[in-house]
């Protein structure tokens, strides 16, 4: 649905903007991946430079261990919990009763799915049934999360606890032969549930099944916006986000040996790991934007946090590579004289700035994609 909102730019510093930097510096950093910017920085040439051992950290570790862009999807699921609290508490201000913000949650929850699921049909232009998108997965995590949502914070942590709890011990003692290897690609218990619904398995190791454990991260993200909106003081919510998110650091990396730390099928180190790391950069968020009213480069990103939902569906059907049939020929023809090269990463870096353009031509005409 597209909605125009009385959202100008004086307007913006009545919101959370935390929140929209946050989210928009997720976003910004999503749709550079389809620029083909990252991969340039691992190109054979940059082989044992600095450019290669940055460029490596925007790319997901091929199995055990963490790397920057392995947050990246966390920090998304987190941010949709963290939204939550300050979204449904509106309508419910506003006289929406409890059943009327569920049928919304459900109607969310169902078109996220369906979104999720039409991506995977787009690209090979057929219709096929496959559940690793990250929207299909958030169609899980959000709807939990709601339900879960008015239970005490107790309840909440406990209810994530036991969904870490039942996804180590399926993984550790699933006994269906060939799919009994916890922590080994394509033999694990994730491996299993894809061949049960789906009938194969992801080229890349990914597991439907994450949409459980990754219920973590929108319910902790819920409970950091509970906190952000109660009347603690702002030092003390700053305390909290800060003792939580290195909690979940340290525990995280100190179960690894136990428990490998595999963003590829969400183990329960890896969950806790990168909750850790959305809490304080949460903490950080808040901190400078709407402690230290830091501005300018917060609003920079926080234009894309405002329509999430558009420009990643922009660039996952094709939009992307539509601005590179534009940009390139201009970019290839004028700076040619750079090298290969150095005309690619140029190419991409204006695409992704163009990509941003789009974001600010509907933020400035108060445009904004919801469901």
């Amino acid at each position: 649905m597209v909605q125009e909102k009385t959202i100008s730019p004086n307007q913006v510093n009545t919101r959370l903007l935390s929140l929209d930097f946050y989210r928009g510096f997720t976003m910004f950093l999503l749709i550079a991946e389809g620029t083909y910017l990252f991969d340039y920085l691992v190109d054979p040439a940059f082989q044992g430079t600095l450019i290669e051992n940055i460029g490596i950290q925007f790319h997901h570790h091929p199995w055990n261990g963490l790397r920057f862009w392995d947050l990246v999807q966390p920090f998304f699921m987190f941010i949709v919990g963290v939204a939550m609290p300050f979204s449904f508490a509106k309508r419910w201000e506003r006289g929406d009763s409890w059943r009327q913000t569920f049928r919304h949650a459900l109607k969310r929850s169902f078109l996220l799915l369906f979104l999720g699921w039409a991506l995977y049909c787009i690209g090979p232009g057929r219709l096929t049934f496959e559940l690793w998108n990250v929207l299909a997965q958030l169609s899980f995590t959000y709807l939990v999360a709601f339900l879960m949502m008015r239970k005490s914070v107790k309840t909440q942590i406990l209810f994530t606890v036991g969904l870490l709890i039942l996804t180590e011990i399926l993984y550790r003692f699933w006994p269906v032969a060939g799919f009994n290897y916890p922590f080994t690609p394509d033999q694990n218990f994730g491996s299993y549930v894809d061949m049960l619904l789906m009938g194969k398995l992801s080229s890349g190791h990914w597991v439907a099944f994450n949409a459980v454990p990754t219920t973590a991260h929108t319910m902790w993200g819920v409970l950091a916006g509970q906190l952000l909106r109660s009347d603690q003081s702002d030092a003390n919510k700053i305390k909290k986000l800060l003792i939580a998110g290195i909690i979940g650091v340290i525990l995280g990396y100190a179960l690894n040996p136990l428990t490998p730390i595999i963003k590829r099928i969400c183990t329960t180190s890896f969950v806790i790991v990168s909750g850790g790391w959305c809490l304080l950069v949460l903490a950080f968020s808040y901190w400078l934007v709407d402690i230290k009213k830091v501005r300018k480069i917060p609003t920079f990103f926080a234009i894309v946090g405002m329509n999430p939902l558009f420009i990643y569906l922009f660039s996952q059907t094709g939009g992307t590579r539509w601005l590179l049939r534009i940009v390139n020929p201009f970019t290839s023809g004028l700076l040619g004289w750079t090298g290969e090269m150095a005309s690619q990463i140029i190419t991409a870096a204006v695409l992704w700035i163009s990509l941003w353009t789009i974001c600010y031509f509907l933020y400035k005409r108060r445009i904004f994609i919801r469901i």
